[in-house]
This record gives C-alpha cells, sequence and structure tokens, in this order.
C-alpha cells in the first residue's frame, strides 16, 4: 500500500527517534513495495514491559498497511545477553531459564501485533548451527576499535571493568538474524543502534540490500528512570486491571504527554490538546486518569477499564476499602510469611523493607512489627491499591 505525504509524516515520527536510512524507507513506502520488518526480543525475563510496546507499535503501525512483520524471538541470544545498555556484564542465562521466560512471549506480543499476520522465528534455528569458520568470517568484518567506542563499553574500559569475548559477539549474532529473515527494516531502541546497523554491514557482506533502520526512544519506569525489568520499575503488559492503573497513576506528572505518545495511538491532535491543557494549568493528573483508562483498555478491556477506575478513585481517592478482593488461605499467620506467600511481595525480604516503611495495614492500621499475627477475616493492604482478605 503507497503512503501519503501526511500518513508516512506520522508513520515515521510517532515513536521514532531515527531513520537509517531516511531517503530509502521513503521512497519504499511511497511505491508500495511490501516490506519485512524485523524485531528481536530477548525472553530475558518472563513479562514484556511497555517499554517494549513501542517498537510493537511501530510494527502494528506497518502491519495495518500491508507490511509483513517478522518477529524473532531470541531464545538463543537470550542465553548469550546483550549488554549495549548495561554498565556492566550482563550474566550468561540458562536454557531452562530463556524457556521458562518465553513461555507466553507470544501471547504477550500478541495483545499488540496480529500474531495471524506475523512470522514468528527462534533464532536458535541458525545461530545454533553456525561452526568456528562460519563465526570467523563474520567477526573478520568488523574491528575491535569498532566494539570498544561505543560510549558503555568505553565507559566500563576506562573504569577497569570486566568485558568478556562474548559480548563482542552479540551484535553479529543479531546482525545475522537479519540476514537469515532477509529484514528491510529492523526497529529497535536507540541503545540497540550499534547492533542495527551491524546488520546491514553483515547484510552487504551476504549479498543483500541493507536494511533501514527505525529507534524508538527509551521510556522511563515508575521512579523515572529507564523502564527495565531488572530494576523493577516497569509496567508490565501482564500487570492486572487494577495494579496497571494504579502503576500508571502513581508515574511522574511530566511524563504523561510522553505517555501517550509513546504508548498509545490516541490521536496527535487529541494529545497536543492535553498537552496544551497542562500547559495553562490543568491538573496532569485528570489526564493521567485519561492514560490510565487508555492502557488498561489497550491490554484488557474497556469494561475491565472502566472497573479499575472506579476501583482506584475508590480506593485511592475516596480511602475505601473495595467491596470485592482477592483472598488467601494463609498456612503461616506471621505477616511476613502472610506478605511473601500471598505475593502482595516477591521475597521475605521485601516484606521487611516494607514494613519498616509502613506500607502495610492490617484492617486499616499500619503495622511494623515483623512478628505481627494475621487473624483470618482480616483485610491486609500493602501501598495505596493493593488489598488482600486473609481466610
Amino acid at each position: 500500500m503507497k503512503v501519503s505525504e501526511q500518513n508516512l509524516g506520522e508513520l515515521l515520527g510517532r515513536g521514532t527517534e531515527e531513520v537509517i536510512d531516511r531517503e530509502s524507507l521513503e521512497g519504499k513506502l511511497k511505491s508500495g513495495e511490501n516490506l519485512r520488518l524485523k524485531l528481536g526480543i530477548d525472553p530475558t525475563s518472563p513479562n514484556l514491559h511497555l517499554g517494549r510496546s513501542i517498537p510493537l507499535l511501530k510494527l502494528r503501525d506497518f502491519q495495518k498497511l500491508g507490511h509483513t512483520v517478522v518477529l524473532i524471538i531470541g531464545d538463543f541470544t537470550g542465553i548469550i545477553g546483550d549488554t549495549s545498555d548495561k554498565d556492566s556484564e550482563r550474566p550468561m542465562l540458562t536454557e531452562e531459564q530463556v524457556k521458562e521466560n518465553l513461555r507466553s512471549y507470544k501471547e504477550q506480543a500478541g495483545k499488540i501485533i496480529d500474531l495471524e499476520k506475523t512470522e514468528i522465528h527462534y533464532n536458535s534455528q541458525w545461530l545454533g548451527k553456525l561452526t568456528y569458520m562460519e563465526i570467523g568470517k563474520q567477526a573478520n568484518i568488523f574491528s575491535l576499535n569498532e566494539f570498544i567506542s561505543r560510549e558503555n563499553i568505553s565507559k566500563r574500559l576506562k573504569e577497569g571493568k570486566r568485558i568478556s569475548l562474548r559480548e563482542v559477539l552479540y551484535p553479529l549474532m543479531q546482525g545475522y538474524d537479519s540476514v537469515m529473515i532477509k529484514a528491510d527494516v529492523e526497529v529497535g531502541g536507540t541503545d540497540q543502534r550499534f547492533n542495527l546497523l551491524t546488520g546491514r554491514t553483515m547484510q552487504r557482506h551476504y549479498g543483500q540490500e541493507p536494511q533501514d533502520i527505525i529507534t524508538n526512544p527509551l521510556i522511563e519506569g515508575l521512579d523515572g528512570e529507564k523502564m527495565s525489568s531488572s530494576k523493577g520499575n516497569t509496567i508490565t503488559l501482564t500487570d492486572s486491571p487494577n495494579d496497571m492503573f494504579g502503576k500508571v497513576m502513581s508515574m511522574q506528572d511530566n511524563l504523561v504527554i510522553r505517555y501517550f505518545i509513546l504508548l498509545t495511538r490516541v490521536g496527535m491532535e487529541q494529545v497536543k490538546e492535553y498537552e496544551e491543557e497542562i500547559k495553562k494549568g490543568s491538573n496532569p493528573r485528570d489526564f493521567k486518569l485519561k492514560l490510565a483508562f487508555e492502557i488498561v483498555k489497550m491490554y484488557h478491556s474497556e469494561k475491565e477499564a472502566v472497573e479499575a477506575e472506579k476501583y482506584f478513585v475508590e480506593t485511592f481517592s475516596q480511602k475505601k476499602i473495595p467491596d470485592k478482593m482477592p483472598e488467601f488461605k494463609a498456612q503461616n499467620r506471621d505477616i511476613i510469611s502472610v506478605l511473601s506467600e500471598s505475593g502482595l511481595t516477591s521475597s521475605r525480604g521485601e516484606a521487611r523493607r516494607v514494613l519498616s516503611q509502613k506500607g502495610v495495614k492490617v484492617d486499616g492500621e499500619v503495622v511494623e512489627d515483623t512478628d505481627h499475627i494475621v487473624k483470618p477475616g482480616s483485610v491486609l493492604q500493602k501501598g495505596k491499591i493493593k488489598f488482600l482478605k486473609i481466610l
């Protein structure tokens, strides 16, 4: 499908940081050529977060125009580990960890892209078959200087931090993925720029036309830092409607418009109106409510978004205890065990931290005592919007 100038502006503008080679890609889009768009995701954690939705939404934009989306799940590269955005070496994962993490990746990606119209590959299919001879020939294409000149690698070298030879090989693997699926365009975060460019060089080496590149901005998480599973500051695609709504409402006010632009497809004219109203003094919280509603609707349903908004308003704004809440039959009744075994905290250590920060209430009263015994029928509250009835 040919793309008009107006549609081209939003297609290559919204959720985009840089386009390489813009002239080439614009020409292909205007000609109506069917393109193969590639995105690779390494299953380094079990849940995709909203930061991952930015390139997936871009794939959906192209998919709606009739282009072919190719999703590569990095079951091989996930074991090796990419440190493009890290200030230290990423540890290798086991095959078992990767298999466990990728169990629901297709289902999660399917919340955004149409899986029936998507090619899905696992890169172990070809990377696991490469010989030393083939890897040596690929490595010969690049110099060590090209690798160590990258900002985060250069910084680690100056700080005397370890850099493994394994890390040097990762860009080759990502680049070879592009060769194997004959990518016309690859989408990825700004932190992936070196790896994406490696794909262009690898394709030339193998006699293919070099892929064009679309880089997307990285989104801030709940603490204002880059959203990252390792930091725990994420909103995931698998969060419950209530948790998703509450997390969006807890983020910094200055991120509201940025979230609308990058994480939704609310019309840009509408988003600009929201931005103008905030500049004129309107309360950002009002627009954060609209944003939270939109995001929950995207990943759950409009009905669940309505219910999540009601839940949030009643429990947070009006400070009511909700009529309906999850129930948990406690085997051990000390509060540390109840918090960790019910899943309200990820560990006993986190349970102790939350208690010390006065973040837990039992029947409306703050509890700090780690030896507190929770009685049957009590309502346990963690933070502002998480409630649990103890049986």
